[in-house]
């Protein structure tokens, strides 16, 4: 008797376990299937916020995605910091609209891990006025408006030393310039630090502005009427970036492909006679 119920015993233990297994391993399955249906699937979201880049995208990219068999989602967003929340969180797939610079900072701030597909064109910060029309009538006390966020102020820093105007000390890091970094004030500028989305809304009431190109293009500001350009370096191109593990899909490596091809090529050269872009370095 003791001996059955102990078979007993064993027979329905050895059925729990087989369950458990079983169930492990359908789990698994689904588990490995579903992170290869995100490497090589064929339907992607883009989150986006008003500016060119994204624009640049819609109009030169998607076509060619599409034509490849994509359907490519625009999911918007006011701004980029709630797309990249999103992308981190994995509810879109890629953004167009950061530097090297940006994602850094979001990595390190949210603990996130963004990773970078592909740099693209970028537009060029600029110095502006609707006062003057050169450089050259720059004086002490004049009011120069640039953004107060770390990485656009550290591109305005840079830019008003070569403008000659501000000197920077000596092996200043140019990714993370502040007003702390500035040695020489050398034409006497008065510099005000400010929301970079309301700079062109007080043209009229400064004197000279460093405005980034996303925010020239938005406010529908000619760029032609820029009185000196910043030069990009390559952590201040913008790229196309994707969370972490993505980088090397299938997907994510088309759009790297296409914005490296003859034919997004041949795009910019038909629709940058002006020079607004500036294309990223090879």
């Amino acid at each position: 008797m003791k001996a059955g119920f102990i078979k007993q015993t064993f027979i329905k233990r050895a059925a729990v376990v087989a369950l458990f297994s079983t169930i492990f391993l359908i789990s698994a399955c689904d588990n490995s299937s579903g992170k290869a249906d995100n490497q090589t699937k064929k339907e992607i979201s883009m989150g986006v916020s008003p500016g060119p880049y994204n624009d640049l995208f819609k109009d030169a990219v998607k076509p060619i995605l599409e034509s490849e068999g994509y359907k490519v989602k625009l999911v918007n967003f006011p701004h980029l910091l709630e797309s990249d929340v999103a992308l981190s969180e994995g509810s879109i797939d890629l953004t167009v609209a950061q530097h090297t610079a940006y994602m850094n900072v979001f990595n390190a701030q949210r603990k996130a891990n963004l990773k970078p597909v592909v740099h693209v064109p970028s537009v060029p910060a600029a110095i502006f006025s609707n006062k003057y029309t050169s450089l050259n009538q720059v004086f002490a006390g004049a009011k120069v408006a640039i953004p107060q966020d770390a990485s656009n102020a550290a591109r305005s820093y840079n830019l008003l030393e070569k403008a000659g105007w501000i000197k920077l000390k000596p092996n200043s890091n140019p990714i993370i310039v502040s007003k702390n970094d500035v040695a020489e004030n050398i034409a006497g500028i008065e510099i005000i630090e400010m929301d970079s989305a309301n700079i062109p809304r007080v043209l009229n009431e400064i004197d000279f502005a460093v405005i980034p190109g996303s925010i020239v293009y938005s406010a529908n500001i000619d760029s032609k009427t820029a009185l000196l350009s910043e030069t990009i370096i390559p952590d201040l191109e913008i790229m196309v970036v994707v969370n972490g593990g993505n980088e090397n899909s299938q997907w994510a490596q088309d759009v790297k492909r296409i914005y490296q091809s003859q034919q997004f090529k041949d795009y910019m050269k038909a629709h940058n006679q002006n020079g607004y872009w500036v294309m990223p370095q090879e």
